[in-house]
């Protein structure tokens, strides 16, 4: 049986790259006694795929990986169990059957996030900045230069941009991700710090994730889905 486990890391944990993240939950679904499977030959591992990587330093109550298990057992149980053996900063939400199948891996089906962004105490984009985001929105497109390991080109994040709404004294954004489109709240708080004639700080950020979501619609008629609402509770 393939299973979706929903999860959120915080506090401290969010300095915790995603090598890490991985080695840890691998040794917690041990302690928790859920009997997962593994991969054969001669250096076998636990058979789990985590989807969209989450940045060091961000914080998140909407991560997701898949793994397999050979013995079933219900949905509440094994959140009980799980949680029972994290450590603080870490909970598990939900722990749901998935079909099988590559197509239905989380990986493959990202196709966007929600985050906040709040600023951290007197580094706002500008004194105005709420203001400013309307006719941030309004420009027919948002340049920015984005790094790769490889080189650096200039891209519109415009059409990657789904939603980007004032809330309180925070930004709400809606982002494309996944292996091809993704985009990373950082460049978008870039391109708006340049719009205020600002310097950008990265540390000037405080990024949470809200949620991942597969494209469940046609070309051209998205229609995004939490990758939880995909699985459904073990009874």
């Amino acid at each position: 049986m393939k299973v979706r486990i929903k999860f959120a890391k915080q506090g401290a944990m969010k300095f915790i790259g995603h090598l890490d993240i991985m080695r840890y939950f691998q040794k917690a679904i041990k302690r928790a006694h859920i009997d997962a499977a593994y991969s054969e030959g001669f250096s076998p591992h636990m058979i789990m795929s985590f989807a969209a990587p989450l940045g060091v330093g961000v914080t998140s109550t909407g991560e997701y990986f898949d793994l397999e298990i050979k013995t079933p057992l219900s949905s509440r149980e094994a959140v009980k169990r799980l949680n029972q053996v994290m450590v603080e900063g870490m909970e598990i939400l939900s722990f749901r059957k998935i079909p099988d199948g590559k197509a239905n891996a989380a990986m493959a089906l990202v196709a966007a996030a929600d985050y906040e962004v709040k600023f951290r105490e007197g580094m706002e984009p500008a004194v105005d900045w709420q203001e400013k985001v309307t006719a941030f929105l309004e420009q027919p497109e948002i340049m920015i230069v984005k790094k790769t390991k490889k080189n650096e080109k200039e891209v519109d994040l415009k059409p990657f941009l789904y939603d980007m709404q004032v809330q309180g004294n925070g930004i709400f954004l809606k982002l494309a991700t996944g292996s091809v489109k993704n985009t990373k709240p950082e460049l978008v708080m870039e391109a708006l710090y340049k719009f205020c004639g600002k310097d950008f700080d990265a540390f000037s950020l405080l990024i949470h994730r809200l949620e991942v979501y597969a494209d469940t619609g046609t070309e051209g008629n998205r229609k995004l889905v939490s990758l939880e609402d995909l699985g459904e509770d073990i009874e």
